[in-house]
């Protein structure tokens, strides 16, 4: 997922309320939040979660049942993600997700830990846009897609902030790409690009997946360390609700 997916679970954030007001519906839809992140030039971003807000059209937030706490982004890459919040609500439209933070955020650089600066989500949260219509009685799910290498920004002196670099995906209208490489325990990044360009690491295992794909076709490049060298694969096809996958990419 580009850059850092921070998998750190944002369960739908699509469908929030139209003006917090009930609809109609006679069976309440449930609201997931989930996080993922893409992989990025630290050790660690750990992020200090202490509420979710939902917002509808008339401007009203209310609080969503919270898992609170320190997440380490990085432990939320190439295919995995968290529960952050989830609950029940009978609106019909949802425009807006925050996230909001606490003091308790550090960025990881060669070992050495450092305060991560969050003035605007210690106070009115990290603001999502987003314009979902709700159907009564389904249950949404949202992944938050976090691009930590260009969410996190170096001020000098050894000063990091957070300025969020955030995409929200709907789940249930996305797919998936998956594969492995040979050799086993070789290091290598895994992009994939259309109109837009996803990436993560593989894993221990070889293995990499990407989610939150817009139906279409794809490039697949795995890039390996020194001295191989980057293979593509071309037209790999990515349809709503399936994973494509590409199999073993040997070097």
């Amino acid at each position: 997922m580009k850059k850092i997916n921070i998998i750190l679970g944002v369960l739908f954030i699509g469908a929030l309320m139209n003006s917090c007001t009930k609809s109609t519906a006679e069976s309440p839809n449930i609201y997931s939040i989930r996080m993922t992140d893409a992989p990025g030039p630290y050790s660690a971003v750990n992020i200090d979660l202490q509420g979710v807000e939902i917002m509808g059209s008339d401007g009203k937030a209310v609080t969503m049942n919270v898992n609170a706490g320190i997440y380490n982004l990085l432990n939320f890459t190439n295919g995995l993600d968290t529960l952050i919040a989830r609950d029940t609500f009978e609106f019909t439209e949802v425009k807006q997700i925050r996230l909001i933070l606490g003091s308790n955020n550090t960025v990881v650089v060669n070992n050495t830990t450092y305060p991560l600066s969050t003035p605007s989500a210690e106070q009115s949260g990290l603001k999502l846009q987003v314009n979902h219509t709700m159907q009564a009685g389904v249950n949404y799910e949202v992944l938050l897609d976090f691009d930590a290498s260009k969410s996190i920004v170096e001020t000098g002196n050894g000063t990091y902030k957070l300025k969020p670099v955030l995409r929200t995906i709907d789940l249930s209208i996305s797919g998936a790409i998956k594969g492995n490489i040979n050799p086993i325990g070789l290091l290598a990044s895994v992009s994939v690009s259309s109109a837009d360009t996803f990436s993560t690491n593989v894993n221990a295992k070889g293995e990499f997946l990407i989610k939150g794909l817009p139906a279409g076709t794809y490039s697949v490049t795995v890039t390996p360390v020194i001295p191989f060298l980057p293979i593509t694969l071309n037209n790999i096809v990515v349809t709503t609700g399936n994973t494509a996958s590409v199999g073993t990419v040997v070097f």
